[in-house]
C-alpha cells in the first residue's frame, strides 16, 4: 500500500464565518484564521480544510459561489489568502479548499448571463427545461433543503435545476465549456500552491438524462438513484484527475453523498485514477431514518460498528476514507453519540480513540477538541442555517409538527450545532468576537473553552494532543487489520488490531454504568498507550470498563 502524505495525516476541518474574528464585525475571517495556526499546530495537526472562503452572497453560507477565483470580502483579501497558506506551510502543514463545483450561485457572471436569453453562450452551463404540461416543474424531484428542485424563470419561461437552494443552479458537466472552466479554477489555487480539495456534493455533476421522476421510495434512496452516481460521472472525474490533479502534488477528498459501500470502490479504488479519498456519511447519518429532520432514531452502538465493519471490508487496501464523526452539516458528535451532561469530559475522549483507531484519514471538526456542545436557540429568529429555516416554515404550511416540535428538531439535528462560535475563553462572546456573532454563541462557553482546558492537563484539549501525537507513531492505528469481538453487544465496542509487528485492543464503553470485558486469557503482555481515566480495573482475565471509558492497549 502506498503510504501517502495524506494517509496518515490528521485534518482540521475549520468553518471560517466561525472559526475566529480578527476585525471584531462578528464573522471569522483568513486574519482570524492566521492567529490561531500556532495553536492548530500544537494539535498536530497535518492538514487544514477550510469551508467555502470564495465570492459569495451566502445563501448557503459561501456553498453558493460567484466567483471562484476571488475571496469573499467578508473573509478579507487575497493578499490574507496567501500570507495563510504561506504560514500554514511555514509551520509544516497543509491546506486543503472546498470546491463546490455541482452547482454555483445564482449571482455569479454565468447565470447572470444565461438568464438573458436562450441563445447566450452561458445557457448550457446550466440545466433548463420546458414547464410540464401542466404548466408545473419537468419531473418531480426535491431539493434537499425542501420544496421542488425547479424554479421557473418568467423571461424564458423555463425552468433551471436547483438540487439545493433556488440561488445554487446546477452546473451543466455535460458541456465540455463549463468543466473546462472548473479545471482552471482549480489550477489557480493549486498553482498558489494549495494541497488539494474537498469536493462538495461531486457525486451530483453527472444527470440522468431526459430527467425521469424519482419513484416513491425514502428520499436516501432517491439520491442514490436520482440524483448521484450518473451516467457519466466517472467519465467527468477521470478527466479532473487526468487534466488536474495529477500535475500537482496535491490530492481529492469526496463528499460522497449518494455513494454507499457497494459503489464507493468506483470512486475511490486505487487502480481508477478517479479520487484519492471518500468522506462518507453512513456515520453521520446512522440516527436518521428519513429526512434530518423528519424521523430521528436513538443511537445504535451496533449499528455503528456494522457501518465501520461494512465500509472497512468494501475498500480495504483497495480505496481510502476518510474518518468523521462531526461536520458542518451535523450537530455536535458528543451530543449525538457521547454523553453532553455527566460524562461530557469522558465520553468525548472516548469518541477520538474510537475516530483515532479507524481505518483513515482521521478528520477533526472545530470545536470538537474541546468537546462543544448543541446550543439551545429559543426561537426561530435565533435560526441561522437555510436548511433549518427552510424545513421550519414549510412544516407551517403542513403543520405536521407543533410550532414548538419543530424548533426542538432543529435544536437536536439542525447545522446551527455545529457552526456556533468556537469557544476560545471565558470572555465575551466566548473570545470569538468582540462584536455581536453572526450566530449565537452557546450559553456554556463559560465553562467548556479552549483557555480553561489549556490550563488543566486533563482536559479534552490536551487528550487530543497527547492521542494526535500518539497516532504519528502507530501505524496499525490508520492501517491495521480488524479482529472485533463481542460484536453483538450494544453497550462496547472492542477490537484488535495488528499490522506488521504492531498489535493494540481497543476497548469502548458506550454505556452510564461498569462493563466487564474477559478477553485477556490468550495476552501475555499488556501496555496501556492511552485511557481516559486515570486507572484500568483488571480482573484477572479481562477488566471493568467505567462508564464511557475508552483505553487503547498494546498487547503480545
Amino acid at each position: 500500500m502506498e503510504l501517502s502524505w495524506f494517509k496518515k495525516g490528521t485534518i482540521y476541518q475549520i468553518y471560517p464565518r466561525s472559526f475566529n474574528d480578527s476585525n471584531n464585525d462578528g464573522i471569522g475571517d483568513l486574519r482570524g484564521i492566521i492567529e490561531k495556526l500556532d495553536y492548530l499546530k500544537s494539535l498536530h495537526i497535518d492538514i487544514l480544510w477550510l469551508s467555502p472562503i470564495f465570492s459569495s452572497p451566502n445563501d448557503d453560507n459561501g456553498y453558493d459561489i460567484s466567483d471562484y477565483c476571488a475571496i469573499m470580502p467578508e473573509f478579507g483579501t487575497m493578499e490574507d489568502f496567501d500570507e495563510l497558506l504561506r504560514e500554514t506551510h511555514q509551520r509544516g502543514m497543509r491546506l486543503v479548499l472546498d470546491l463546490v463545483a455541482n452547482h454555483c450561485s445564482d449571482e455569479h457572471v454565468w447565470f447572470e448571463e444565461a438568464k438573458k436569453s436562450k441563445n447566450n453562450p452561458y445557457r448550457d452551463y446550466f440545466h433548463w427545461r420546458k414547464p410540464a404540461q401542466d404548466g408545473g416543474p419537468p419531473n418531480n424531484w426535491k431539493s434537499f433543503f425542501g420544496g421542488s428542485a425547479w424554479e421557473f424563470d418568467e423571461a424564458s419561461e423555463e425552468y433551471y435545476l436547483h438540487l439545493f437552494t433556488k440561488k445554487q443552479p446546477d452546473l451543466n458537466w455535460e458541456n465540455p465549456k463549463l468543466r473546462q472552466e472548473i479545471y482552471d479554477a482549480m489550477r489557480f489555487w493549486l498553482d498558489k500552491g494549495v494541497d488539494g480539495f474537498r469536493m462538495d456534493v461531486i457525486p451530483l455533476i453527472s444527470k440522468r438524462e431526459a430527467y425521469p421522476d424519482a419513484p416513491n421510495v425514502g428520499f436516501r434512496k432517491i439520491i442514490e438513484d436520482v440524483y448521484a452516481n450518473g451516467p457519466k460521472v466517472h467519465e467527468y472525474l477521470n478527466e479532473m484527475k487526468r487534466e488536474v490533479v495529477n500535475h500537482y502534488d496535491a490530492f481529492s477528498l469526496a463528499e460522497g453523498v449518494g455513494i454507499n459501500h457497494e459503489t464507493a470502490g468506483l470512486y475511490v479504488d486505487c487502480d481508477r485514477e478517479e479520487l484519492d479519498m471518500l468522506y462518507h456519511f453512513d456515520i453521520l447519518e446512522c440516527t436518521i431514518v428519513n429526512g434530518k429532520f423528519e424521523e430521528v432514531s436513538a443511537f445504535d452502538l451496533t449499528n455503528m460498528k456494522t457501518i465501520f465493519k461494512r465500509w472497512r471490508d468494501a475498500l480495504h487496501e483497495k480505496g481510502w476514507l476518510a474518518n468523521a464523526l462531526g461536520n458542518h452539516d451535523f450537530a455536535r458528535m458528543v451530543s449525538r453519540f457521547g454523553n453532553d451532561t455527566k460524562y461530557w469530559s469522558e465520553s468525548a475522549k472516548m469518541l477520538l480513540i474510537m475516530q483515532a483507531t479507524q481505518n483513515g484519514t482521521l478528520n477533526i471538526y472545530q470545536g470538537d477538541e474541546i468537546g462543544m456542545t448543541n446550543i439551545v436557540l429559543d426561537s426561530i429568529e435565533e435560526v441561522r442555517d437555510v436548511q433549518s429555516l427552510n424545513f421550519y416554515n414549510e412544516n407551517l404550511k403542513t403543520k405536521r409538527y407543533s410550532v414548538n416540535s419543530a424548533l426542538e428538531r432543529i435544536n437536536k439535528e439542525g447545522r446551527d450545532n455545529a457552526r456556533t462560535p468556537l469557544q476560545w475563553s471565558d470572555e465575551i462572546n466566548g473570545g470569538f468576537s468582540v462584536g455581536e456573532p453572526w450566530l449565537k454563541v452557546n450559553a456554556n462557553y463559560k465553562r467548556i473553552n479552549v483557555k480553561n482546558q489549556e490550563q488543566d492537563k486533563n482536559s479534552i484539549l490536551n487528550f487530543y494532543r497527547r492521542l494526535l501525537k500518539t497516532r504519528k507513531q502507530y501505524d496499525v492505528f490508520v492501517y491495521g487489520d480488524f479482529e472485533e469481538l463481542e460484536f453483538d453487544n450494544p453497550n462496547i465496542y472492542i477490537y484488535e488490531k495488528t499490522y506488521a509487528n504492531e498489535k493494540i485492543m481497543v476497548a469502548l464503553n458506550f454505556s452510564v454504568g461498569d462493563i466487564d470485558f474477559k478477553g485477556f486469557s490468550a495476552i501475555s503482555n499488556i501496555e496501556i498507550i492511552l485511557n481516559n481515566y486515570e486507572e484500568l480495573v483488571i480482573n484477572g482475565d479481562g477488566m471493568t470498563l467505567k462508564p464511557y471509558q475508552g483505553i487503547i492497549l498494546k498487547i503480545d
